[in-house]
């Protein structure tokens, strides 16, 4: 059974001529609307228990208006939500928080309002102001805490127990690197213990991580579902997009979806991996020296070419990434016809796996001014061990370990 089902979802924001019009229509008499402005529409969706899905898309997009409906803050307009189990959610900051109470009364109000009973409260209370850490601001008036204090006592209180579906809004980005580490290790707890994930983040990094899926809105529509590592490769074409430029979509052999965007003012040729022998490879040792050689094209006369790679892990995660604008390399003035060729070296620190490499041919440090061609797994290698001392991770960082008799 679907834990969460989204039929036809739609919100609406509505003027009327008078308040007598829109109470009008609040009793289903026909009262047309001034002005009438579609924040969502037709949502469709189920969720699975256990399931952990990032919503991405850029400002605007409606992706807080769709946790606000799922919460039951806002009511639809249109469709229908259906909820198998119960929701933690954290949304705005400091959302239900009365400034003049403590910390600590402020728990005992918000776990009141999702159902727990005073004992059950008064059971977890001394979990929830461990895991806030804030000291004797716990019993402090709320207003006298910072934006991360509050995110502490929010987040604590929200997961004191565990839920069937947890939602977190951006509301995390304001929190010390410490307490976002504590607060990611206990979403991946309730994880493993099968609850499910629904988190909206501008951070690759934190969806890709944590989810197995996720959804790209925009415009307040589904523009596309599926693997974190595909949509995020897409959103990052789609707000590059200028004109004349395009998207193309290719899914490889391997399931995984190929991202090509740009003018095609330059493109580039072909890319290979070579190894210390200086052979094409599709695999190489951990350690071991390696080049990329990419050769590029150029298709219309344009002012600067920049030429930028990262390497991926295999669900997305940058591993290092750089580009000629960086390394003051920069190519001036290419002409129509030229052809220019690239060779990176890098010894390959990488732990064993699948590694994937992205390309970038811009104008400058970035591909948000002139994208020329940006290119998702245009490369795919694999990084075998059998040469080094056994380790764990995506990095090789070889140590010097002395033992002493004390």
């Amino acid at each position: 059974m679907s834990l969460m089902i989204v039929d036809n979802l739609g919100k609406a924001y509505r003027t009327y001529k008078t308040e007598w019009h829109r109470f009008g229509r609040w009793l289903g008499i026909p009262c047309q609307p001034n002005e009438e402005h579609w924040v969502l529409r037709h949502l469709n969706f189920e969720i699975q228990p256990g399931e952990a899905i990032g919503i991405v898309g850029q400002n605007g997009a409606g992706k807080s208006t769709l946790l606000k409906m799922i919460t039951g803050t806002l009511q639809p307009t249109e469709g229908s939500i259906q909820v198998n189990g119960r929701i933690a959610a954290i949304l705005e900051l400091g959302m239900g928080f009365n400034p003049e109470l403590s910390g600590r009364e402020n728990v005992f109000h918000a776990a009141g309002l999702m159902g727990f009973s005073t004992r059950q409260i008064q059971k977890a209370m001394p979990d929830v102001e461990a895991f806030a850490e804030i000291g004797e601001y716990f019993d402090q008036p709320v207003r006298t805490y910072s934006s991360g204090m509050q995110m502490r006592v929010a987040f604590a209180v929200a997961t004191a127990y565990r839920p069937e579906i947890l939602i977190v809004d951006e509301a995390l980005s304001v929190g010390d690197s410490y307490f976002q580490h504590k607060s990611f290790n206990r979403i991946r707890e309730f994880q493993e213990q099968g609850t499910t994930l629904m988190i909206v983040s501008h951070d690759r990094s934190a969806i890709q991580s944590l989810c197995d899926r996720a959804i790209l809105l925009e415009q307040g529509r589904i523009l596309k579902d599926g693997s974190p590592e595909e949509i995020f490769d897409f959103y990052n074409a789609l707000i590059a997009e200028k004109e004349k430029s395009t998207i193309e979509i290719k899914k490889l052999e391997s399931g995984r979806v190929r991202t090509i965007s740009g003018t095609g003012e330059a493109k580039i040729k072909d890319i290979n991996l070579f190894n210390e022998k200086r052979e094409k490879a599709d695999f190489v040792e951990v350690g071991e020296s390696v080049f990329i050689k990419a050769n590029v094209v150029i298709n219309a006369n344009i002012g600067t070419l920049v030429f930028g790679y990262s390497i991926k892990d295999k669900h997305g995660q940058i591993m290092y990434g750089t580009n000629t604008w960086h390394t003051k390399q920069i190519v001036k003035n290419p002409r129509k016809g030229d052809e220019y060729t690239f060779l990176v070296s890098f010894p390959a620190n990488l732990g064993p796996g699948t590694y994937s490499v992205q390309t970038a041919l811009v104008d400058s440090q970035t591909h948000l001014t002139s994208n020329y061609e940006w290119q998702d797994l245009a490369l795919v290698f694999d990084v075998v061990n059998s040469n080094q001392t056994y380790f764990d991770g995506s990095c090789w960082i070889e140590p010097s370990i002395r033992v002493e008799k004390a």
